[in-house]
């Protein structure tokens, strides 16, 4: 419920609408008395949340710095996701170089992973705490850091202790994101941005062994973590120039009529007194509110423009205290010691649960691709040298693509028409619908994957087909489920991620300790399979929250993770 509608406000719009409006329920329409601020004119689209009438205001700001904001976040997140899971073309030279195994170099990426999930705990705290700015610029110059040292590392022990300290700094690259796009972007535009942001997440896991593959044969494997040295110090770079801070607090409006009650009952009081003494009345009746004279200083909404509410909206620009390092915090330890807490808390409200489950086994089946590329097509009869399987990896990414520009909008523009049909009344589950293709396109990749693994398919259909339809669903899935539950919990939308990266992390890190003696077991199919099988699961489970998920939204309405 991003409006913050204060109580009175609150039981008005219901009285009128016949609707029960809970967190995650958004009015996109003009009520009776209540307007509010829109898009344009042209659109008359509410803009949900309201922004204030401040200039500094993220959602108040120009699009070039809305852009540049983005534009730096999007840049972290793929440049801090592009070293963990790139290992995969060049596990031939490492096993030579530190004169390992399979098993044991697969563990590069799986600690990464597993340290990457619980990082969030130190990170979103403090982006909470202190803002996203501080957190990307800490965040970034430590996976500088462990890239040097991966580039320089000599033993075995020496590129673990890297890829430890490249998962623990790499954390943000999965949860600040979102919370950016939150903050400075509003209900209606967020699928295509969410949407974006995990295209670029899960294509730097794509782009990255593309371009580790060549490397490692041509430059030595060495070089690649060089190259990752000079995208990540530009990118550090960016982030000090052209990212702002985008954390703002917004009052909520019962704290401000707290203090600022009026003595006078304002003209929506007295409506609302008449309408319960006459019952006889009409839900709205014009000739009522003529009737009413407003009370001294209160303003008349039902006459005032969008852009005397907002003068700002579109043209406003950062301060210079949202440049500074971090921004000030009356009590950074309650805020840290909160968010530690509010993750785990998460976990037992159903519509988190279900979007972690998602996230998870979708990012699984794209992470199964990643980790048994080399054990398939290096082998008999394919052979293929570690650029060509590199290379295999822009299957995956231009599936992506196909995700990124059909996903988000398709998400919103669903919504949208279902919001239209529902009387201007936006519910989060009208999200859910967009799923249903995705679904089937990542069943189709994994029994492509599976099978032709298993008995030895072209690589063309496995490539094209398979990998490729696990870039879409990757970039599709993740992005609906994830949206769902911000929709729903918006206020902590950073511990969303949290509780999300955790869940999808600790199961990748199984997933990547079991998988080879797994396959070398019984094969490819029964661990494809499966993981294919438990993603189908939980994305049917969506039938669920379909008709349930408004139900399940009321017995956390008050909750206190809505007032933070």
């Amino acid at each position: 419920m991003e409006m913050n509608y204060d109580e009175r406000t609150l039981r008005q719009l219901e009285e009128e609408l016949n609707v029960t409006i809970v967190p995650g329920t958004e009015v996109m329409t003009d009520v009776g008395s209540h307007h509010f601020v829109k898009s344009s004119a042209a659109s008359g689209r509410v803009l949900v949340p309201q922004p204030s009438d401040d200039p500094h205001d993220p959602l108040n700001w120009k699009p070039f710095w809305k852009f540049s904001c983005l534009a730096c976040a999007t840049a972290v997140s793929f440049v801090q996701g592009m070293g963990p899971l790139s290992l995969a073309p060049m596990i031939p030279e490492l096993i030579e170089a530190f004169d390992s195994n399979l098993a044991d170099v697969l563990q590069f990426t799986g600690v990464a992973i597993l340290v990457l999930g619980f990082s969030n705990f130190i990170w979103v705290p403090l982006s909470t705490t202190f803002g996203r700015r501080p957190v990307y610029l800490a965040s970034t110059l430590l996976c500088f850091v462990s890239a040097i040292w991966r580039a320089e590392a000599k033993t075995y022990g020496s590129f673990m202790g890297a890829s430890i300290l490249n998962g623990l700094a790499a954390g943000p690259a999965e949860t600040i994101m979102p919370n950016v796009i939150a903050d400075t972007m509003f209900l209606h535009e967020r699928g295509a941005y969410n949407t974006l942001y995990f295209a670029f997440y899960f294509g730097s896991l794509m782009v990255g062994p593309i371009i580790a593959g060549p490397m490692a044969q041509y430059a030595g494997w060495r070089n690649f973590w060089w190259l990752n040295v000079a995208m990540i110090g530009a990118t550090f770079v960016a982030v000090a120039v052209g990212f702002p801070e985008t954390k703002w607090h917004r009052a909520h409006p019962d704290d401000v009529l707290a203090v600022t009650a009026p003595s006078v009952p304002s003209s929506d009081e007295r409506i609302a007194e008449q309408r319960i003494e006459h019952p006889e009345l009409d839900k709205f009746d014009p000739e009522l509110e003529k009737n009413v004279t407003p009370a001294e200083g209160v303003q008349e909404l039902a006459h005032a423009q969008t852009a005397e509410r907002d003068p700002w909206l579109h043209k406003g620009s950062p301060s210079k205290q949202q440049f500074k390092l971090f921004q000030p915090n009356k009590h950074p330890l309650r805020g840290i010691l909160l968010d530690l807490w509010i993750p785990i808390k998460l976990f037992a409200f159903p519509i988190v649960e279900f979007a972690s489950f998602i996230v998870s086994w979708s990012a699984s089946c794209f992470l199964t691709l990643n980790l048994t590329q080399s054990q398939n097509f290096a082998a008999p009869p394919y052979e293929f040298s570690p650029t060509t399987i590199g290379f295999f990896n822009f299957a995956i990414l231009v599936g992506g693509l196909i995700g990124l520009v059909t996903a988000g909008p398709l998400s919103d523009w669903i919504s949208m028409k279902l919001t239209k049909k529902n009387r201007g009344i936006r519910e989060p589950e009208m999200r859910l619908l967009t799923m249903i293709p995705y679904v089937i396109i990542m069943i189709i990749g994994n029994f492509v994957v599976a099978y032709g693994y298993e008995k030895k398919f072209d690589w063309k259909v496995i490539v094209i087909v398979g990998y490729a339809a696990a870039g879409i669903q990757v970039a599709a899935l993740p992005a609906i489920a994830s949206t769902y539950a911000v929709d729903s919990y918006k206020p902590v939308s950073g511990s969303i991620f949290v509780s999300i990266t955790v869940n999808k992390n600790l199961w990748g890190y199984g997933f990547s300790k079991f998988v080879t003696p797994w396959i070398e077991e019984v094969g490819y199919v029964p661990p494809i399979m499966t993981n294919m099988s438990l993603t189908t699961l939980w994305c049917l489970s969506g039938i669920i929250f379909w008709f349930a998920g408004k139900r399940f939204r009321v017995w956390s309405k008050n909750s206190t993770v809505h007032r933070m």
